[in-house]
């Protein structure tokens, strides 16, 4: 699983040097793609094939769901680290996400994030100030 979180820069032809503790994460390619609460998700293959198999047992019938798929589904895009541990960003997904040249690569259960600084500092302090229900967490405390 990756976890933590690394401060770092997309140059201007919109690279991304993936962070030294996650390259074996993602080291047999990875899908980028929109992700909640405006940031990027990056799936590694096999996270993404779980995450394929979850969209396509939606209902068609639902309009949400349908909605959902389409925000979620049609911004993805596949790639490959480059000889230099590079990953390229797609301007649509660096637009969506508000990045610029400061990103911030955060670990998550099965995927990566990538965050404006402040965006993320703005989804830390929400939690910090809003804590989830603690019903939510109670099988996570022993």
């Amino acid at each position: 699983m990756p976890f933590g979180e690394y401060p770092y820069t997309i140059d201007d032809k919109g690279r991304l040097v993936m962070p030294p503790a996650f390259r074996d994460f993602v080291e047999d390619g990875m899908i980028l793609t929109r992700g909640m609460e405006g940031c990027l998700y990056v799936f590694p293959l096999a996270s993404w094939r779980r995450v394929e198999e979850q969209l396509e047992g939606l209902p068609l019938t639902d309009a949400a769901s349908r909605a959902f798929v389409r925000f979620f589904y049609s911004g993805a895009s596949k790639a490959r680290l480059d000889n230099q541990s590079r990953v390229s960003v797609p301007l649509a997904l660096r637009t969506f996400a508000g990045l610029g040249s400061d990103v911030i690569v955060a670990g998550a259960p099965g995927r990566l994030e990538l965050w404006t600084p402040a965006r993320w500092e703005a989804a830390i302090a929400a939690v910090q100030q809003d804590p989830p229900n603690p019903d939510l967490l109670a099988h996570f405390v022993a």
